[in-house]
């Protein structure tokens, strides 16, 4: 299930999703960039991050937050699970903690480290609660602390998202540097700042998650090579290695051997052991 934010949110963060998993054996997921920061509370089990040589299970903790990420995480549950994904805005977390988004860049943290402690208080109250009103503490929760912290992206940020969305990804530097009258480095050190990637990478996600949304909706008779020329792509050999540098699996396994969860997080099939 997806939902919105409250209107006034909606500038930092882009929507909740709740997830449900009701299987009890060992289960495989995969996590890769979608362009955005996320918050994951894990009401009902931990996740687990992998086991060590030791064969001890590493768990991550019950809430979580991840950045912008250079490849994909595997992540495992041994238990039923249920998430609570609060989505932001590629500038969202930024602009909400005012912490450099380069500083979440390609980890976990557990949201104690974040937050304060009435970020304890909220994840148990989410544990209890359907829905509904899971969404409403998550947006008291998070009008609470904009109360004092105005929404103030910069220009340059706004400008150059709405370039990079609406090429889809497909653009050189230099266009985005004379569409927005900066240096490359300027906008380098900003997109740093405020999402955690530079411009170009930061496209290159647009660019494959363009991809995902042209494959999801693919007529019967389209192959993918057109889809692959229809995003933007040279030809199939680039598509593919850009693939597997974000998802570590080629296209034909994304179709045949996932389980599509959200954007950026699917099942790996057949389950496969730590």
């Amino acid at each position: 299930m997806q939902a919105s934010p409250s209107k006034e949110l909606s500038q930092y963060i882009k929507h909740y999703l709740f997830l449900d998993n009701t299987e009890t054996a060992v289960q495989k997921f995969r996590l890769f960039s979608d362009g955005n920061t996320g918050l994951v509370f894990s009401v009902k089990s931990k996740l687990i991050s992998g086991i060590n040589k030791y064969e001890v299970k590493e768990y991550l903790p019950a809430s979580f937050l991840y950045g912008q990420l250079n490849g994909f995480k595997d992540l495992y549950s041994e238990n039923e699970i249920t998430l609570i994904i609060v989505v932001f805005q590629p500038s969202g977390i930024n602009q909400l903690l005012g912490i450099p988004a380069s500083e979440f860049h390609d980890s976990i943290i557990p949201v104690e480290d974040i937050f304060d402690q009435k970020i304890k208080a909220l994840q148990e109250k989410l544990s209890q609660q359907n829905n509904q009103t899971r969404i409403e503490l998550l947006n008291h929760f998070f009008k609470s602390m904009i109360v004092t912290k105005p929404f103030s992206s910069p220009f340059i940020i706004d400008h150059s998202l709405n370039f990079i969305i609406d090429k889809r990804g497909d653009f050189s530097i230099k266009q985005l540097v004379q569409y927005t009258g900066y240096t490359e480095r300027h906008l380098e050190r900003k997109f740093q700042e405020c999402i955690g990637l530079n411009p170009k990478k930061f496209g290159n996600v647009v660019r494959l998650h363009h991809f995902l949304k042209l494959l999801k909706e693919k007529p019967e008779n389209s192959n993918l090579t057109t889809i692959c020329y229809d995003a933007g792509f040279s030809d199939q050999s680039h598509l593919i290695k850009d693939f597997k540098k974000h998802t570590g699996i080629t296209p034909t396994e994304y179709i045949y051997n996932t389980g599509k969860l959200t954007n950026n997080l699917i099942k790996r099939f057949p389950s496969s052991s730590f």
